[in-house]
């Protein structure tokens, strides 16, 4: 398969976690989260309307800078106010421009769980994402093999941590829902050629069992690409790009959480 940008920010990720000698086993004895169920505030089907995870993104690798100057405080407390259902933040520093620090400052103002997108490589990865506050943390199926996803998803577990396992196509689906994978987000992006295909996200979801929370992943501009899926049957669709870009990103939030979703059977 040729090379993806994944692979290159993957490779670095590893050499990272390499040179990390802590004992994650002790750590996790000690590291447990207090803070909001990110489960509960997707899974709850009785409301009828989309959920919205809004983040915090600063830059991407195939677009640069979205806001350089990105006020992560500021930007959490639209989320918040426009009805946001959970806030993703980037952690990822070369690539992304995010930074613990965005966390724990999102952490200080808003009460929405929160999730840690990063590259999850480490069981110290997942360890950490407690200790700094958050709520759940990214596991992507296409840059861990069976053995890690289910030694990360045990520990986000003993951590108190929810996990949000992406995939990109129906083998990903299978690994994650055989491996007990309950938030399953499905992203929509292409990771050989960038595009976005909101067809391929109906198709990987059909396959999803209907007691899986599902969240649509990238390329979700307007309030039409948000309703296109929730009439698939998504439950949330996680947004960053667009709502950064906003001048009022409180409104272009609520926009998005007023579309209603299809129950899946």
């Amino acid at each position: 398969m040729t090379p993806t940008y994944l692979d290159d920010i993957v490779d670095f990720h590893r050499e990272r976690a390499s040179h990390d000698d802590r004992e994650w086993r002790e750590r996790i004895e000690t590291t447990r989260v207090a803070g909001p169920s990110f489960f509960e505030a997707l899974s709850n089907r009785a409301d009828a309307h989309v959920k919205v995870i809004a983040e915090v993104k600063r830059r991407s690798p195939s677009k640069g800078w979205i806001d350089e100057h990105l006020d992560a405080s500021r930007l959490a407390r639209e989320y918040h106010e426009g009805g946001a259902s959970a806030v993703s933040v980037l952690t990822d520093g070369p690539h992304f421009a995010g930074s613990v620090e965005d966390l724990e400052a999102v952490r200080t103002v808003t009460t929405l769980p929160i999730l840690r997108k990063d590259f999850t490589v480490s069981a110290n990865d997942v360890v950490d994402a407690a200790a700094m506050g958050a709520s759940a943390v990214l596991l992507i199926v296409a840059a861990l093999s069976d053995e890690e996803l289910t030694l990360f998803l045990d520990v986000a577990t003993r951590c108190g941590l929810d996990a949000l396992v992406e995939v990109h196509d129906h083998h990903e689906a299978g690994r994650a829902i055989d491996l007990g994978a309950r938030i399953v987000g499905v992203n929509q992006r292409d990771l050989r050629t960038f595009e976005v295909s909101p067809d391929r996200a109906q198709a990987v979801i059909a396959a999803l069992p209907a007691h899986v929370v599902t969240v649509a992943e990238s390329g979700l501009t307007t309030v039409q690409d948000v309703q296109q899926a929730a009439d698939a049957g998504f439950d949330a669709v996680l947004v960053g790009e667009t709502f950064v870009r906003s001048p009022r990103p409180s409104l272009a939030v609520h926009s998005f959480a007023a579309v209603t979703r299809r129950p899946r059977d």
